[in-house]
């Protein structure tokens, strides 16, 4: 049964999410934080450990939509305890297996079922708050993603220090099944746009979904996603190598470090939320409040990975920059999806943040690879600081990008006209019970 949108038990369904993104993100980074005792016990070269990380995104994106539109079509509640059970089934074998092979299909398909994983828990957390009021929750989630790296980087080189790089891939199918079954006994599916749980508005005057992607605002929030996604990809898997090779630090202290550097993105990320929120509540327009905002703070993390290529060789200046760098990325990952559930109607949500996510997970596969082509042909810490740059200069052109394309008022406009409604800058989302007999709206907002 569909509950009403605010209050405690829509916070309590943001914090199960924010720990669902917390074990996503355990299981994306493990891999990378086993990176040097994996590839000396399967002697892996950089080329082949790449491949591996890359492995995860095949099917990422194939997932991201399929699981996008099932939850257009079912709700949310079912389908995300059902991912989080594939997730944990995933991990089992690489704790078993001396197989190249085994790993990397294991890998894919824990990619398959994590595709939809982030926009399937937006849009879950999109029926439980107004847009006004979306930010916050939304940031919150997101830095489930940091938390689940800082625990990651505390406890997995311990673990795989006492009992091998292995064990932690049985602790994470564990954590996963015991979170499936909390989130089956306490969630529910909020209804803040009116719509019915587990099934998609039937309003014939909906958009389809080809003109939704080629809204510009969509397209420059894809842009944006995968510039922001070719920093993540990268990170995940080469990071912690590159502290422990590059820098010449041991595993268990590059996991600490990993972990202070992912520790400083949390309250930046909350805050920076925060602020647009509080822009949006004074009437400053959604195009400044979200879509420049986040555009302006992806040029300047563009900048500062750019300038590692740069820098003196202080150790602690350039763990600074990435930490900064990485601070001012995942406002693309709340915002972002804030400004496409601000355009997009509720029938149609799940799909476009699922495809957006899905088109942005593309970086994912090209990133790993093509740090481990410059790692394996510049000595030292060098192939690891250019890939960085590279990754810098095309955040940077995606943000001046995304600052020129994100506007949702103006695609309000555009598929109000569409929908043959007026427009109201204090709209969101248009559903068929907004729309009186004289076609104006009747509701401004929460």
């Amino acid at each position: 049964m569909s509950e009403a949108s605010g209050g405690g038990r829509a916070w309590t369904i943001t914090i199960l999410l924010t720990a669902f993104m917390l074990i996503n993100f355990l299981d994306k980074i493990a891999l990378g934080l086993v990176a040097v005792p994996m590839m000396d016990e399967l002697r892996l070269s950089p080329r082949q450990f790449g491949d591996l990380g890359s492995g995860f995104f095949w099917l990422f994106a194939v997932g991201g939509v399929f699981g996008g539109f099932l939850a257009d079509r079912f709700g949310v509640r079912a389908l995300i305890a059902a991912m989080v059970l594939v997730w944990s089934l995933c991990q089992l074998p690489i704790a078993t297996t001396a197989s190249l092979g085994t790993i990397m299909l294991c890998r894919a398909l824990l990619g398959l079922a994590q595709g939809p994983a982030w926009p399937v828990a937006v849009h879950a957390l999109t029926k439980w708050f107004p847009n006004d009021r979306r930010n916050l929750p939304i940031a919150i989630a997101a830095q489930g993603s940091a938390i689940g790296l800082i625990v990651a980087g505390l406890v997995m080189p311990l673990i795989t220090a006492r009992w091998g790089w292995r064990a932690n891939f049985v602790v994470l199918a564990v954590v996963g099944g015991a979170w499936a079954l909390a989130w089956l006994v306490v969630a529910g599916e909020g209804n803040a746009d009116g719509a019915d749980e587990g099934a998609a508005s039937s309003d014939p005057m909906a958009p389809s979904f080809a003109q939704l992607l080629l809204d510009r605002s969509v397209l420059g929030c894809a842009i944006t996603h995968f510039v922001g996604y070719w920093s993540l990809g990268l990170t995940l898997t080469w990071l912690p190598a590159y502290f422990e090779r590059g820098l010449g630090y041991d595993g268990i202290v590059s996991g600490r470090l990993y972990a202070l550097v992912i520790a400083m993105m949390i309250p930046l990320g909350i805050s920076l939320a925060w602020g647009s929120e509080r822009l949006l509540q004074k009437g400053v327009p959604s195009r400044t409040a979200r879509g420049r905002y986040l555009s302006t703070l992806l040029v300047v993390a563009g900048v500062l990975f750019s300038a590692l290529y740069v820098s003196p060789h202080a150790e602690w200046l350039r763990i600074g920059l990435i930490a900064l760098a990485l601070g001012c990325t995942p406002i693309v990952y709340s915002l972002g999806p804030a400004v496409l559930a601000e355009v997009v109607p509720a029938e149609r949500r799940g799909a476009v943040l699922a495809t957006n996510n899905s088109v942005a997970s593309l970086a994912g596969i090209a990133a790993p690879v093509v740090g481990a082509v410059l790692i394996q042909g510049l000595p030292g810490a060098r192939g690891y600081e250019v890939g960085f740059a590279l990754s810098g200069a095309l955040m940077v052109a995606g943000g001046l990008l995304g600052y020129w394309m994100i506007d949702p008022e103006r695609s309000l406009r555009r598929l109000n006209r569409h929908r043959g409604v007026a427009f109201s800058p204090h709209s969101l989302t248009i559903l068929p019970s907004q729309v009186s007999p004289s076609n104006r709206l009747t509701s401004g907002g929460p």
